[in-house]
């Protein structure tokens, strides 16, 4: 993969295929920054031998509107070999730590694929509880096809969780911000206090409670 890079390419998929290590697995995770709701991670295993005209207008999930992420997902859930994803809730992240948590949702992720892989790409981290051979790809969302995949599975199925927070926790907005900490997040917090959906251990929240923020 060269530094000038824009979009994502199998490359590093491919270049498993030929050394006989397929299927191969695109892990990514969304919401580990935010003050409210789980972390979610996608795992997506495709047949990168073939060339579908969508694959080109992939990309990490942040670079694409809402509509474009719930457009790919329909499709990389029909079109790819297996598609799973791991939910890690709040409470969880604080009893754990968000490092733990976001790990527990991946492999989660990995264990609710139908096609079991035998090597992860995964973006930044690595597993040490995962028991198949894997790599850690720095910004590999933006680098690495199935990692971007990924990241729209995990991206497209948080936001879903948080619209229905909105819901069930009315006075925090979470489907405009899905939980991040947002000006306008920070000032309903403020307003409202936290609601159980927030994450406690996170500082901002702290603050908040202890009416230091």
């Amino acid at each position: 993969m060269t530094t000038a890079q824009r979009y994502p390419t199998a490359e590093r998929e491919t270049e498993l295929r030929e050394e006989r290590l397929w299927p191969v697995a695109g892990v990514d995770e969304a919401g580990r920054g935010a003050l409210a709701g789980p972390v979610v991670a996608g795992a997506v295993v495709a047949d990168w031998c073939l060339h579908f005209p969508w694959h080109d207008e992939v990309r990490d999930s942040k670079q694409l509107s809402a509509s474009k992420r719930e457009q790919l997902f329909d499709i990389i859930c029909l079109e790819t070999s297996g598609v799973g994803v791991g939910i890690v809730p709040n409470t969880d992240v604080d009893a754990i730590g968000i490092a733990a948590a976001t790990r527990k949702a991946m492999c989660l992720a990995l264990d609710n694929l139908a096609v079991r892989p035998n090597y992860v790409l995964i973006d930044w981290m690595t597993l040490p509880q995962l028991r198949i051979r894997q790599e850690g790809i720095v910004k590999g969302d933006s680098r690495c096809l199935s990692i971007a995949c990924a990241s729209i599975i995990a991206k497209v199925t948080r936001d879903r969780i948080m619209n229905e927070m909105d819901t069930l926790h009315p006075g925090y907005n979470f489907s405009q911000h899905k939980g991040y900490g947002t000006v306008s997040h920070l000032a309903l917090l403020r307003d409202n206090g936290a609601c159980p959906v927030h994450r406690f251990s996170f500082r901002p929240v702290r603050l908040v409670e202890a009416g230091l923020l």
